[in-house]
């Protein structure tokens, strides 16, 4: 006979924070000496499947990129903090907001590089869809967020073709 789960609990977008640190190094950078962008996407990816993987407590698998910006290049020698945190989270599926800072630590100054919106979807062992815990936004900006992201999710649903 199966066990049977606990029912999904609710769980604060604090509780599954990540955040990832990096030194670029010359085989991660491109002509310019700048980290390329695929490389501050797998970063990104990484820390968010993270974050997801902690809400969840399941393997998670990326399922949509709503959004990259990059704002300003990261040069070799820079660090570069990624934080996720969510942002919203729906029956299987959870989005995080990715942020990347980029620090010269010669001149000590930080500067925000990029921001991300990227969706996973949490699996079982099947690789199956599965129920994850609830977002319980705790601040203003949390709960703005959330409200902001379930308008878009009730849209994309209502899309022709979706």
């Amino acid at each position: 006979m199966k066990e049977e789960k606990n029912p999904i609990e609710y769980r604060t977008p604090d509780e599954s924070v990540v955040i990832k640190t990096e030194l670029i190094l010359p085989a991660m950078a491109n002509l310019r000496n700048n980290l390329q962008g695929g490389q501050m996407m797998h970063f990104m990816d990484i820390a968010g499947a993270l974050t997801c993987r902690r809400h969840s407590g399941c393997e998670v698998a990326t399922v949509r990129v709503d959004s990259i910006e990059f704002q300003y290049p990261v040069k070799v020698g820079e660090i570069v903090t990624i934080t996720s945190k969510l942002v919203w989270v729906g029956r299987t599926s959870m989005k995080v907001k990715i942020r990347a800072v980029s620090e010269d630590h010669k001149i000590r100054t930080c500067k925000l590089t990029n921001v991300a919106y990227f969706t996973y979807v949490a699996l079982d062992e099947e690789g199956h869809p599965v129920e994850v815990p609830r977002l319980l936004p705790q601040t203003e900006e949390e709960k703005a967020d959330f409200e902001r992201e379930q308008r878009e999710y009730e849209k994309r649903r209502q899309a022709p073709g979706v």
